[in-house]
């Protein structure tokens, strides 16, 4: 889902980047062979995109879930934002790089069942803090702990929310075009 408006910032090139903007996109290029597309809409704010990679490498290095954990807390949001950009390239990283069986990246991407009870319990805490905005009750704090998870784990999905939304948002006002890796897992 994309939004009405479309912002007519471009997309940021190598030759245009500067200051923070252009370690960041260098330092990507370098690391993964490309530049996200999302990365370079982003860039006309070096503080926004700052933002998210410094975000988005703590939850990855210091959440405390593992890169299974980690793809369906990215992929629950995504989804519940309809950023279609983010699920696309979440739904790729958590079969390619997770390796998160079909089933559940499936369900995960539908806002089904998960098989697994630990990584269900996962899913459907996310989805809760998500949708009550932090306001999440006892029951379901404690259906998230009996799971597994700690409670400074509940930090860390807010964290992820808060680096989706940035990511999420900005995917919807500039209409990012799906990075080629990513366009296998569209739709």
């Amino acid at each position: 889902m994309l939004a009405e408006f479309k912002t007519n910032l471009p997309a940021v090139t190598d030759q245009a980047a500067t200051g923070p903007a252009k370690e960041i996109i260098d330092a990507t290029q370098e690391k993964l062979g490309f530049v996200p597309n999302m990365y370079r809409t982003m860039a006309n704010s070096p503080g926004y995109l700052s933002t998210y990679i410094h975000g988005y490498n703590e939850f990855r290095g210091n959440s405390g879930f593992n890169a299974k954990e980690q793809e369906i807390v990215f992929l629950v949001i995504s989804r519940l934002n309809q950023c279609e950009y983010c699920v696309a390239a979440h739904s790729m990283i958590g079969d390619k790089m997770a390796k998160l069986d079909e089933d559940t990246l499936n369900a995960v991407r539908a806002g089904i069942q998960i098989a697994d009870e630990k990584l269900q319990a996962l899913a459907v805490f996310t989805a809760q803090v998500f949708e009550t905005r932090g306001f999440v009750t006892k029951a379901q704090a404690a259906a998230f702990l009996d799971a597994g998870y700690g409670e400074n784990q509940i930090l860390e999905v807010v964290l992820a929310i808060a680096v989706k939304t940035l990511s999420n948002y900005s995917n919807h006002i500039f209409h990012t075009d799906l990075d080629a890796p990513f366009q296998p897992y569209a739709g």
